[in-house]
């Protein structure tokens, strides 16, 4: 066998196929777009599902890739010699084009000439038929005639040598073995056998069925191949090894894990577990970060599976001693020497990946000890109780206090011998979920009820006239209210209604829904939201202000002309502020989120840290100056992939149609949008940001408003700039200078206030240098004194710890009914034993209070001042117990 480098074989895998026809579609996202029902891309042939149905793909017939993949099904299993969560698929595709015959030529030849595995070790399985298809002959006859020995081809059922899904194209498949020169384990030794003698190389899928609805099959028109061979498992057989953890792409993490940690790898095997997870964690999360969708940790989906990730290698990088920076050096390992030739994308996404990781993991580490502890609380309860689980209320309180994720919680127990209630835990979630449905808007209850919209006829859709008109003429085709299908509102009544044609928005791509008035002969409805609802349908959320509203009566629909406007405004200015952001902060900001209506615009996009002030203005006079330039403002409908030439930005994770809206201004902005907007930036007048704010992990919000509202929010701001002017008896001209003068005035008063009230707690304390006690050979002064704040309190001890040389301060004080103590202990006295944070624990329940701090220095309030003499005597008890 000829030995390879990981990016040798990637190279010669591709090559292979070129050499043969194929072209090289390139990789996708790890990050699925929905559409296959995952949250990643799980398999190298799930991105061509839509070409393996039949439809056309833009580069040909034959196609080959090297994509990566992410699963996590089988998370537990990774700590062995094989399991990863981020691996490679090296895929080759025939759409229609050749079949078995060429198939199984070119794995024979890709074994044998190019992997150089010698033909006396290889074997093949195929299908052995059932009752829904025949004996795969063809494909044994086809690997035989390409140079496997007729031996060794052997048959197997459906559950070994089918794929398909639950309906659609299927067909039999075929997976290659080496044959190792050692003797059967038993009768039924061969492939598929975990004694160690087959190790399986490849797998041919043959889809020449389609599987219908009701299960029975006939033959497929198109008729595919789909070969998926994983880059990891074949990189380490053919470099000798079966541990994927010692080929080059872990070594070096592995040398440098052995290295700060002062383990061995392969010498302890609990640790050697934790280094392989630790390895392999990290080596997703960098892959998930650095992604072109730069995914983040969340609590919800995707960022919920890269958070648990990046906490598990955490918690297995503690047990190895471990720190943040090693961490972060192997993030960069893989990001400059592992990957950097084979995914460019990493190395221009370096600084963005470390900084995200740095941040989970901060977040994470600030609450791993407290929730270890808690931990341990549960634990220890759970034991006491004999119980031999964890309740689901207590593995969700991990969770939702510490960010614990369930796995690490379910892992945590599994090492002391406990299970946890996952189904408990779902309740808790559940519950917590319940509330925040609960609170939710009506219209929100509204757009999610489908069960009331499957009873309507299908065929009723509504038709959107809004981008060109405000006005229509309609029919009102059905009035939902109080959760019932109506005939009629009344007035007073509040309802939805829907019509078959309208020129209101409904909510949608984070523009607010219109409102405005549907008039019909015998009533007017006021529009108060417009939203989406099941079957393509638009719904109007308001209320009957005079007469009724009936079914299928004739309506005239009018949208609010004032509020429309004000939105287009905002929402125009919003994708202005997009490109704003990417020419001053760099291309890594894509929008995360956004919200348009009247009044404002609200744009989330992804920056590690706070703008500053510099960048904010440059960002606000980067559109105003777009603005001025009353750029045009065009919209077009294209195909999907003409969109993406034109070098529109879309949003990642958004799910577009074969056709799209391109919103274009000027040469400065291209997205593809659903949205309405002005048709000259003009019109927008000027544009102004309120705030700019953290919202989540690695996403920032900006807050602005546009035209007359900028006129408005200036207007008052005089308004108040007056007021303030007035009230420090100065002119708006001048009140910087007033301002700053009083600001002098009043830092010399608190300075002479401070003096004075030290000068007083010096004369209410008197000379206590006379109350000064020895305690086992440390020297204890606790004194009482009257009307002296917390503040106060500190400074009289550093005063009098000055007068002591060595030794321990008390001070107690009723201030305004309540109790101020004050604890102070030496080094010299620490040294000895004292603690100034326990003895303020053990005399603060005599005065009503609790307290506590460092050994040095300790302070605590009470409720009872009557306590106090009590307290005083108590001090030389507690202290001679330390020392």
């Amino acid at each position: 066998m000829r030995q390879f480098t990981s990016d040798e074989l990637r190279k010669t895998w591709k090559q292979f196929y070129i050499d043969r026809g194929h072209v090289d579609v390139g990789a996708v996202s790890l990050v699925s777009d929905g559409s296959t029902g995952v949250m990643f891309n799980v398999a190298g042939m799930q991105p061509l599902m839509p070409y393996l149905l039949g439809q056309k793909h833009p580069l040909g017939t034959r196609l080959c890739n090297v994509q990566g993949c992410v699963r996590t099904n089988d998370i537990d299993s990774v700590g062995d010699k094989s399991h990863v969560t981020f691996f490679e698929m090296m895929g080759s595709w025939s759409l229609g084009d050749y079949f078995k015959k060429e198939r199984c030529q070119w794995s024979f030849e890709l074994l044998t000439q190019v992997f150089g595995f010698d033909a006396d070790h290889l074997a093949a399985t195929v299908f052995a038929g059932d009752e829904n298809a025949p004996r795969d002959e063809e494909g044994a006859q086809y690997r035989i005639a390409s140079g496997f020995k007729k031996e060794n081809i052997y048959y197997l059922p459906a559950e070994d040598n089918w794929w398909g899904l639950e309906y659609g194209p299927c067909g039999p498949d075929s997976e290659m073995f080496y044959v190792a020169d050692r003797p059967d384990c038993g009768p039924d030794c061969g492939p598929g056998c975990h004694c160690g003698k087959y190790t399986e190389l490849g797998n041919d899928v043959f889809m020449q069925y389609e599987k219908h609805h009701d299960g029975h099959l006939t033959p497929l028109k198109q008729k595919n191949v789909d070969t998926g061979w994983g880059l990891e498992r074949i990189l380490a057989f053919l470099n000798g090894t079966r541990d994927v953890y010692r080929v080059d792409l872990f070594a070096p993490v592995i040398a440098y894990i052995e290295k700060v940690s002062g383990t061995k790898y392969e010498e302890d095997e609990k640790l050697t577990r934790s280094m392989r997870i630790l390895a392999d964690h990290i080596r997703t999360s960098v892959m998930l970060i650095g992604d072109e969708a730069k995914l983040l940790p969340s609590n919800v989906g995707a960022g919920y599976v890269l958070r648990r990730l990046i906490r598990r290698a955490v918690r297995h990088g503690r047990m190895l001693n471990l720190k943040t920076e090693d961490l972060l050096t192997i993030a960069q390992m893989y990001i400059d020497d592992i990957y950097a030739e084979s995914y460019p994308l990493l190395v221009k996404n370096k600084e963005f990946v470390l900084s995200e990781l740095k941040k989970e993991i901060d977040r994470f580490e600030s609450t791993l000890e407290n929730g270890m502890k808690e931990f341990k609380k549960i634990l220890e309860q759970k034991k006491e109780e004999k119980s031999v689980e964890i309740d689901g209320k207590s593995a969700f309180y991990l969770y939702d206090t510490f960010g614990f994720p369930l796995e690490l919680t379910v892992e945590l127990a599994q090492e002391e011998g406990l299970k946890v209630d996952e189904e408990g835990f779902a309740r808790a979630m559940e519950e917590q979920k319940q509330k925040a449905r609960d609170n939710q808007s009506f219209s929100a209850r509204l757009s999610t009820d489908t069960a009331l919209y499957d009873e309507l006829d299908e065929s009723l859709v509504s038709e959107f006239t809004g981008y060109d008109t405000l006005q229509a003429e309609s029919s009102v085709a059905a009035i939902a209210s109080d959760g019932k299908w109506q005939d009629v509102l009344s007035e007073g009544q509040e309802g939805t209604i829907i019509t078959v044609k309208t020129p209101f928005y409904a909510t949608m791509g984070g523009q607010k829904g219109d409102f405005g008035v549907i008039k019909t002969a015998d009533g007017t409805f006021e529009v108060i939201d417009t939203v989406k609802v099941p079957g393509g349908r638009i719904g109007h959320i308001g209320k009957v202000v005079s007469g009724t509203i009936k079914k299928d009566a004739k309506a005239d629909l009018s949208v609010s002309s004032l509020n429309r406007g004000n939105t287009c405004k905002n929402h125009t200015a919003t994708h202005l502020l997009q490109e704003a952001l990417r020419e001053v902060l760099g291309d890594h900001v894509e929008q995360s989120g956004s919200y348009q209506d009247g009044e404002r615009t609200r744009f989330d996009f992804s920056h590690g840290q706070a703008m500053t002030t510099e960048e904010l203005k440059k960002v606000e006079e980067i559109v105003n100056a777009k603005i001025a330039e009353d750029l045009p403002v065009e919209t077009k409908v294209m195909s999907l992939e003409e969109a993406k030439k034109t070098g529109a930005m879309a949003l990642f994770g958004e799910k577009y149609g074969d056709t799209v809206r391109v919103v274009m201004i000027g040469d400065f902005s291209r997205e593809l949008c659903g949205g309405t907007h002005v048709g000259h930036t003009g019109e927008i007048a000027s544009f102004k940001i309120l705030s700019e704010s953290g919202v989540a992990a690695g996403v920032r919000r900006i807050e602005a408003i546009t035209g007359n509202n900028v006129t408005a929010y200036y207007q008052e701001m005089e308004e108040r700039l007056n007021a303030v002017a007035r009230v420090l008896k100065t002119s708006p001209a001048t009140l910087l200078d007033r301002a700053e003068h009083l600001m002098a005035e009043m830092k010399v008063l608190q300075s002479e206030n401070e003096s004075l009230k030290s000068k007083a707690a010096k004369d209410a304390l008197g000379d206590v240098m006379n109350q000064v006690k020895e305690v086992k050979g440390v020297k204890l002064l606790a004194a009482s004194v009257a009307g002296v704040d917390m503040n106060g309190l500190r400074d009289l001890g550093d005063q009098l710890k000055a007068k002591i040389g060595e030794g321990v301060i008390v001070l107690i004080s009723d201030c305004d009914g309540k109790v101020n103590m004050v604890a102070m202990a030496t080094q010299g006295a620490m040294d000895k034993g004292a603690h100034a944070g326990n003895l303020i624990k053990g005399i603060a329940a005599l005065v009503g209070g609790g307290g506590g701090g460092r050994p040095n220095m300790a302070q605590a309030g009470g409720k009872n001042p009557a306590g106090i003499p009590d307290a005083i005597a108590k001090c030389e008890e507690v202290l001679a117990a330390q020392v």
